[in-house]
């Protein structure tokens, strides 16, 4: 079942992404051919079909796939000076076109430029696209245990029940804070919807300037996770490729991109499948021994569908030594 969780808040008083140095645009059209071909291999739809064999009929293998080859389309240059100080460029592959999304209003005065400067640039085009089968298949593993969780509505051991709930059970609360960049609209809820459960306004907003280059196609209408199932998948797939604040995001963490310094190691942070537990939900389940529910739950769909593809890993799957993320 879904569990109540403490989600990241993105926008103009918290602080969205790990920064890594800023890699160059390279706008190539065989982007879009690579990333859908090698997703029909990885995971052929009766594949799909059998892993989540009692996904609501909402989750189809073709929105899936779609999802993909959208986002394929899409890299995200976001930019800081000092911690809460923003600049988003999005950039369409297809057409080459690059787009100021998002530039704060302090951005170009003298006080801010004198702020430290950090950028990340996200290819939403590498999710689980690496070239390298049995890495894509391990992300793939990884993606598919945290979203059978987050969505699953049955019995534990079964490994059936993965993308049976749209959005979380409790719809009571209003998932809204204050926000500049981001705020709520009157009327609109912004609890965990999508395989992921996105959650708050400031992260519907954030995600849809990333995603459409547009922060009002999600903050004006959240419900779009439920009724478009392609929007629904591209709100995970940027979940997992985006970082967050301090968090590296999953797709680094899983393929081994990302590299603890000393002070995180100190904390118990270590790349791994346990690492990505931390992220989505570590003040719930994390730093609290091996006996939590949750965790083992999301450990032993990492394990089924590893299996599945034929794979093997034991190596810091587990969170419960690990300190949550603040």
């Amino acid at each position: 079942m879904i569990q109540k969780k403490v989600k990241f808040i993105a926008g103009a008083l918290i602080c969205l992404c790990y920064f890594l140095p800023a890699e160059a645009f390279k706008l190539r059209n065989p982007v879009q051919t690579r990333a859908v071909a090698s997703f029909s291999t990885l995971i052929p739809q009766a594949q799909f079909n059998k892993l989540f064999p009692l996904r609501d009929k909402f989750f189809t293998y073709p929105s899936f796939l779609k999802a993909v080859q959208n986002l394929a389309q899409v890299k995200v240059r976001i930019e800081k000076r000092g911690p809460f100080i923003y600049k988003i460029t999005r950039s369409d592959k297809r057409t080459g076109k690059e787009t100021v999304v998002r530039q704060d209003k302090d951005w170009n005065e003298s006080w801010a430029q004198q702020k430290e400067y950090s950028s990340v640039t996200i290819d939403y085009g590498l999710f689980c696209n690496n070239q390298d089968l049995k890495t894509n298949q391990k992300e793939l593993a990884a993606f598919f245990a945290q979203v059978a969780h987050e969505t699953r509505n049955g019995r534990d051991g079964q490994f059936n029940d993965g993308l049976m709930l749209k959005r979380e059970l409790d719809t009571v609360k209003n998932y809204v804070v204050n926000n500049v960049i981001y705020p709520a609209l009157p009327g609109k809820k912004y609890y965990g919807r999508g395989p992921l459960q996105l959650s708050y306004n400031g992260n519907y907003g954030f995600a849809s300037d990333c995603i459409y280059g547009d922060k009002n196609k999600l903050l004006s209408d959240p419900d779009l996770l439920l009724k478009d199932p392609v929007v629904s998948f591209e709100t995970a797939i940027y979940f997992w490729m985006t970082p967050q604040g301090i968090k590296p995001a999953a797709h680094d963490v899983i393929n081994g991109k990302w590299k603890p310094t000393a002070a995180e190691q100190a904390k118990g942070w270590s790349a791994g499948f346990g690492l990505i537990t931390n992220i989505i939900n570590g003040a719930i389940e994390c730093n609290k021994g091996e006996t939590v529910a949750p965790m083992k739950n999301r450990m032993a769909y990492y394990q089924y569908y590893l299996r599945a593809f034929g794979l093997t890993d034991t190596k810091n799957c587990s969170c419960g030594s690990m300190q949550p993320f603040p």
